[in-house]
């Protein structure tokens, strides 16, 4: 499947910090794991870019993943053209990126093993526990072998010990605490997806283990609130460096999750990190 849009690109969305299982198979092509499917994507121009599925899979699963009904061109434009002089060469920058829909129960448990984790190292922890837990299947096109993500009550019933030799630490406790209240109805993540992003966010909070970033992670990445503001050390040094601690998201109310990842993303380069 061929989808032509000047603001898609792989790479940008892979290296963003919003999702875990995007990984390059060469400089221009990805893999990805999600909603328990495997498919490869490449960037094949700068516009172009060719999903290994069918139109109606496309249709059906990865147009919404991509949030490809969304016209982020505005966005950019908006910024672009405006007097920010960061955000100006952040949105030029980083103006592939897209914030993607992905499954909250997941990103629910992702975001719980990022603390104080580097990307590589969250990345081989989620690999891990899907390994262990997961269903192992085979891709139809490409044969590839990959795992699916665990569901809820894999987790639930996981002994501490097993998901510490996993190299997850402390964080046994709260992936096994999160992964039972989603099992046992004790947290509605399609009525929180489908509420308030202020309501996601101290919902969130009531499971142990969940701060006030990881909830807003949650909820931008997981929940699509795109009216989230995540601050981790990357966005600390962004308001502190750049607007002396002064700058105030609700100044782009309804797509504040937006500017956050161009900020995280053109932070990241400027320092020599991807």
């Amino acid at each position: 499947m061929i989808i032509k849009n000047k603001h898609f690109n792989i790479k940008q969305i892979a290296e963003s910090g919003q999702t875990f299982r995007m990984n390059p198979i060469s400089e221009k092509k990805y893999s990805l794991v999600a909603f328990d499917r495997y498919i490869e994507i490449e960037q094949t121009e700068e516009d172009i870019i060719e999903i290994s599925c069918s139109e109606n899979e496309y249709e059906l699963i990865w147009k919404e993943y991509f949030d490809l009904n969304y016209d982020y061109g505005k966005i950019v434009d908006k910024l672009t053209s405006g007097s920010d002089e960061f955000l100006k060469a952040a949105a030029s920058y980083g103006s592939g990126i897209r914030i993607l829909r992905q499954d909250p129960y997941e990103t629910l448990i992702s975001f719980i093993i990022s603390q104080n984790k580097n990307i590589p190292s969250i990345k081989a922890c989620i690999e891990r526990i899907c390994k262990v837990y997961g269903e192992r299947k085979r891709d139809d096109i490409s044969g590839t072998v990959y795992y699916t993500f665990p569901a809820p009550n894999k987790l639930a019933n996981a002994e501490k010990e097993e998901l510490r030799n996993l190299k997850l630490g402390y964080r046994d406790e709260y992936i096994i605490g999160a992964a039972r209240a989603v099992a046992m109805s004790d947290i509605d993540l399609d009525s929180l997806k489908n509420g308030s992003h202020e309501d996601a966010v101290n919902t969130l909070k009531s499971i142990k283990g969940i701060g006030d970033k990881v909830a807003n992670c949650i909820s931008l990445f997981g929940l699509h609130h795109i009216d989230a503001f995540p601050v981790d050390v990357w966005m600390k040094r962004v308001l502190s460096e750049y607007y002396q601690d002064e700058f105030d998201p609700k100044q782009y109310n309804g797509y504040a999750g937006i500017i956050q990842q161009y900020m995280f993303y053109y932070i990241r380069h400027i320092h020599g990190i991807s």
